[in-house]
């Protein structure tokens, strides 16, 4: 497993129990965090360490806009209906496809891999459909057909 996917499912821990504890992004963080065997570990952990705390506090503080933007991609769907597991995955990825730097097709499928692990597979589909229409409002350069040519 990638360093980036272990971050992220550590961000989902912490959105998780955020979204379901009420505790603070921090504490939170630090209560999903595994312990550093080794030196070398502790390095990485370190950097995979930041990266998730940087989709944390990313997702809560643009939760508004992204509650949004999954409740129109999700027809008929509201956020507080929705799985814990699941509406948080969809926090995560929506807010990478929406402010974070990584591809968006990588945004999605580490998504649905991650629910793959921890939700259900009917989750997947669903994910992946949101995530889609997600997308599809916020297109990267390099999405685009090699002869498409933007007026």
């Amino acid at each position: 497993m990638g360093k980036r996917r272990d971050a992220r499912e550590w961000a989902l821990k912490a959105l998780y129990l955020v979204d379901s504890s009420g505790l603070a992004a921090k504490q939170a963080l630090r209560a999903v965090r595994p312990e550093a065997v080794d030196e070398k570990r502790a390095a990485e952990e370190e950097s995979k360490a930041a990266f998730a705390e940087s989709l944390v506090v990313g997702a809560i503080r643009k939760r508004k806009e992204i509650d949004r933007a999954i409740e129109a991609a999700a027809k008929n769907w509201k956020i507080d209906r929705m799985a814990v597991v699941d509406r948080n995955i969809l926090r995560l990825a929506a807010y990478e496809l929406l402010h974070g730097d990584a591809p968006k097709v990588s945004a999605i499928n580490e998504a649905i891999e991650i629910a793959r692990k921890y939700s259900t597979e009917e989750s997947t589909k669903f994910i992946n459909g949101i995530l889609d229409k997600i997308r599809a409002t916020k297109r990267d350069p390099e999405e685009h057909s090699p002869g498409h040519r933007e007026a």
